[in-house]
């Protein structure tokens, strides 16, 4: 979205008729406040970090959740504040760029004022900024970054990693990288990372029979005279999440001794800084920050959890500061230390948002990005409907983006119900905006897209919700795998986030009669994680969906009534199921 001056003011005009408290001084297109990128350095040790990406090499929308429970001893806390919960706890301006950048509220007005964000030629220009403040920082890379768009899938990730060595990324670690399968990922990292001096780490990553690392657990750094570590942590529970099938002979984990072990090995080589890039979800961060010592920072991702300030966590032998950068390239993480005497005396963090408005493109990732696109330019651009509904996906319990996937697959299935999974990766749409065959792809462009039609019985359903619910409510983060609840279409339910698990999901009905423990109903699905699965690819099923219905208009957003969680909890607002 590019607007001369006079389309601004007139947008500006617009948003302050309907009553929005825009911060025109900092919306001002193509013209940043003259501090928002100012970022003047701090000590002598600096790191950049960007997480979650998606493959997302142009400016996207990406809306904030409105619902973001915290169980346990998470209720309330870092990350699972929402709205003005959020702006509150950090101080923003209601109306402002951070405001919109950080949480849902207003969503499309402010859409329309700021711009996308993100893109990889914009990130660039940022990257570069920064870098030329700070000599020798690094740039960290959190991973899932080589899927979730079409370009990446059509070109087996080669277009991400190219964008990234050309983004200068140091060092990276993974998690749906892995779905390319593992010869991929070697080939990748033994040949093009090699050749680009990128170092892929991941400390839990180990062989299945002798328990070997794949990859290098940690790499050393020299910045000013200081020597730092950077230690690898990949998705845990990947094999689970994921098909196994696909990383056959590797083993994942949180392994906290191991993590301990190699952060003492890295402090005994002279190591005076110490983080962790991680992808374990920002939940799992706090508790590992919690039983580790000696780490200064984690950088995580795996939640995207944009968090304007690291949260402090106290252990046995001090403390670590713990980040997550949100995703789809729409974040910049910039943290400085000071350290002198051995150790690190203080710190400044900003997590900085990429507005393409407010950053101009880097000539040469630009050329680049145009180059790799070129190809499937006619193919991405294909208009399969438009829309007259705001599309987005993510959210605890359903999103329009979502619910759009299992109506279709409903309607084209013939099916009873639909499962959609909880994946928190997937670009926007504003009202308006036409449907194409590239934002179909933001939100189903994985190697697994197979659709299912599957005889079901009711406790089985009910067996699969309970299943995916304690995944993300228990109250112990190290048995939560990230993503949100499974989508469901034709299903409606209550579901108790503080319950034990299997009593989570009561009064649950298709078509308004309750579901039947031993009745079998027709559900379909897709992303199938058993090896051999067969079906049509999602896309193929939506796309001839939406051509047939030209127009997206009215969705009914099927959102689970929330029980035990209180009205006035700071993780949930707006939300139309009902909330107790």
């Amino acid at each position: 979205m590019h607007m001369n001056r006079r389309e601004f003011l007139q947008l500006l005009a617009v948003a302050a008729a309907s009553g929005m408290a825009l911060d025109s001084k900092s919306a001002l297109a193509g013209n940043a406040p003259a501090n928002f990128y100012d970022v003047p350095r701090h000590g002598n040790v600096s790191f950049l970090h960007f997480t979650d990406c998606h493959a997302q090499l142009l400016p996207v929308w990406f809306r904030e959740p409105n619902v973001n429970l915290g169980v346990g001893g998470a209720l309330g806390k870092v990350p699972h504040l929402v709205g003005q919960h959020l702006l509150k706890q950090y101080g923003i301006k209601p109306g402002s760029v951070d405001a919109h950048a950080f949480t849902y509220l207003d969503f499309t007005e402010a859409a329309r004022v700021y711009g996308k964000v993100g893109g990889f030629a914009h990130l660039k220009t940022l990257v570069d900024k920064m870098r030329a403040q700070r000599p020798g920082a690094l740039l960290l890379d959190g991973g899932d970054t080589w899927q979730g768009s079409a370009t990446s899938l059509w070109t087996n990730a080669q277009d991400m990693v190219d964008a990234c060595i050309k983004l200068g990324v140091d060092v990276m670690t993974p998690h749906w990288e892995s779905t390319f399968g593992a010869e991929r990922v070697m080939e990748i990292v033994n040949k093009d990372f090699k050749k680009a001096n990128v170092d892929f780490v991941a400390q839990n990553i180990v062989t299945n029979d002798f328990g070997d690392q794949v990859f290098k657990p940690y790499v050393m750094k020299e910045m000013g005279g200081v020597k730092i570590a950077v230690i690898g942590q990949a998705f845990p529970y990947t094999p689970i999440a994921n098909p196994r099938h696909m990383v056959p002979d590797w083993s994942f984990g949180i392994r906290d001794d191991n993590m301990q072990k190699w952060v003492n090995d890295a402090r005994a080589k002279g190591a005076k800084v110490v983080i962790v890039l991680s992808h374990n979800g920002m939940d799992v961060d706090l508790k590992m920050a919690s039983r580790v010592t000696g780490v200064d920072a984690i950088f995580g991702g795996h939640t995207h959890d944009g968090v304007p300030q690291p949260v402090k966590v106290k252990n046995a032998k001090g403390m670590t500061l713990v980040t997550n950068a949100g995703s789809n390239g729409k974040f910049l993480g910039v943290m400085d230390f000071d350290v002198r005497g051995g150790k690190v005396q203080s710190h400044k963090y900003r997590l900085l948002p990429v507005f393409s408005n407010l950053l101009p493109a880097d000539p040469a990732m630009d050329a680049y990005i145009k180059k790799v696109r070129a190809p499937y330019e006619k193919k991405l651009g294909e208009t399969l409907a438009v829309t007259d509904d705001f599309l987005y996906r993510r959210g605890n319990f359903n999103g329009t983006w979502d619910q759009l996937l299992v109506d279709a697959m409903m309607d084209v299935k013939g099916a009873d119900a639909a499962f959609s999974p909880g994946f928190r990766w997937g670009t926007t749409l504003l009202p308006g905006d036409p449907i194409t065959m590239e934002r179909l792809m933001d939100q189903t462009a994985i190697t697994y897209p197979q659709t299912t039609l599957t005889n079901m019985s009711g406790e089985m359903i009910k067996t699969i919700m309970e299943d995916v619910a304690d995944n993300l409510f228990n109250a112990d983060p190290y048995y939560q795998q990230g993503g949100d609840m499974v989508r469901v279409g034709g299903i409606e339910y209550t579901i108790a986030p503080n319950a034990k698990i299997g009593q989570r999901i009561t009064s649950m009905s298709i078509k308004g009669k309750p579901v039947a423990a031993n009745k079998t109903y027709k559900v379909a699905g897709w992303a199938p994680v058993a090896e051999g699965a067969t079906g049509e690819p999602i896309w193929d099923v939506v796309a001839s969906y939406l051509r047939d219905k030209k127009v997206i208009k009215g969705l009914k957003l099927n959102e689970p009534k929330i029980i035990g969680v209180g009205k006035s909890n700071p993780g949930i607002a707006d939300y139309k199921g009902g909330v107790s």
